[in-house]
């Protein structure tokens, strides 16, 4: 596969004092691709993360994911030898991830004016789920309530139903990826022009909110609110979720004439094709009702092998609605090694999702999942700065 996946981003140092999952999201991918990243979480708590979601034998699983490829420095942030240490380590470091509320780490005398001091090239990315700036900025913000705040709960559920808001942690899971673009063209911007370090300001609200479509400019100019429209879209036609007879579920998004013209000819309804009620996407919305209709009932009235088999011949874009078991024995997720088996230090050969993009040279690496001791590297770290054991001991039983 060519050179050494680790090249990638060798020698890229990543300090992340974020917690739960926008900030740790960052610092996975980088540790993907080779970066070096020292997590810090608390002495006796740990990260958050590791009492979220389920666990097996005691060993929660989640962490395994978030806090795999990271060596693990256990500190307490409000101590003062804590920040000492911290302002120590960011003095080598490329990125500083953190995910306080607004001021907490100038309280604590980590203010990016007092670290860029020591390391001008220091690039800080800074996540909350309002934002450093704005009367909402010192609000409790999780992705929770960046999902209603940005309009996707809004535009999610069922038209007669309620705002809907995800099962998962959607607004973080897009933080992290705005977060690692945000962090990639700091660093361009600093190694390739020669420029110093920089503040990134993310907020988790702004992030989903980028991704919503063009709302903005529809309300701007039109007067237009989205509103819910279930699975269909307020954009297009036919595009939905549909229920096959043998009670399997597809998914369809074929709006664009040609795709909306081969799906016609697929259920046997040639005559649609010819039809001015259907001839453009703006016609085909018009008769939404009508269109959607015809598809639902041919659906079905058929079974799901017969439904996959007649639109892919012809061509038509659908997917089975898959649950994680579906998942796990797909062919086309084991090909592509979407999944990945790695061997775990406490259960042994465990399964999680793999690295999404491919580099034909430089293919990502998981290096190892989470560690389960808290600070599990938190020796070798504080050696390498050159404390010795006294000093090391001294540290650890500091309180605030």
């Amino acid at each position: 596969m060519g050179q050494n996946n680790e090249q990638m981003l060798l020698n890229v140092k990543v300090l992340d004092l974020s917690n739960l999952i926008a900030g740790p999201g960052i610092s996975t991918i980088l540790a993907d691709f080779g970066a070096d990243v020292i997590k810090v979480e608390h002495p006796q708590k740990g990260d958050y993360i590791r009492n979220w979601g389920h666990k097996k034998n005691g060993i929660p699983l989640a962490w395994k994911s978030h806090g795999r490829g990271k060596r693990l420095l256990s500190l307490n942030l409000n101590t003062p030898g804590g920040q000492r240490i911290i302002r120590r380590i960011a003095a080598g470091m490329d990125i500083l991830i953190e995910s306080y509320r607004p001021g907490k780490m100038e309280e604590w005398g980590l203010d990016y004016e007092t670290l860029a001091v020591d390391n001008p090239g220091l690039i800080l990315i800074r996540i909350t789920g309002w934002g450093q700036t704005g009367p909402y900025r010192d609000r409790p913000g999780f992705g929770t309530l960046a999902e209603a705040f940005s309009g996707f709960a809004h535009i999610t559920g069922q038209a007669d139903g309620p705002p809907t808001l995800p099962s998962f942690a959607l607004g973080d899971g897009i933080t992290s990826l705005v977060g690692v673009n945000a962090v990639m063209m700091a660093l361009y911007h600093r190694d390739v022009h020669g420029q110093t370090g920089q503040v990134i300001d993310l907020s988790i609200f702004e992030s989903l909110f980028s991704i919503l479509g063009p709302q903005v400019i529809e309300y701007d100019q039109l007067g237009k609110i989205q509103n819910r429209f279930g699975n269909r879209s307020p954009r297009g036609v036919p595009r939905n979720a549909y229920k096959t007879s043998d009670d399997h579920w597809v998914a369809i998004s074929a709006s664009a004439s040609d795709m909306a013209f081969r799906l016609f000819k697929a259920i046997g309804r040639d005559e649609m094709v010819h039809d001015p009620r259907y001839a453009n996407p703006q016609q085909r919305l018009a008769n939404g009702d009508e269109v959607d209709a015809m598809v639902t009932e041919w659906i079905k009235s058929h079974p799901l092998d017969f439904v996959m088999a007649q639109f892919t011949a012809f061509e038509v874009p659908l997917a089975p609605v898959y649950d994680i078991d579906q998942i796990m024995k797909d062919p086309h997720y084991q090909a592509r090694e979407t999944i990945i088996q790695l061997d775990d230090e406490d259960l042994g050969p465990i399964k999680m999702a793999n690295i999404p993009a491919k580099f034909s040279k430089t293919p990502g690496k998981i290096r190892h999942t989470g560690r389960t001791a808290i600070g599990h590297d938190t020796i070798d770290i504080l050696k390498s700065l050159g404390l010795c054991d006294s000093e090391i001991k001294e540290l650890l039983q500091e309180r605030p």
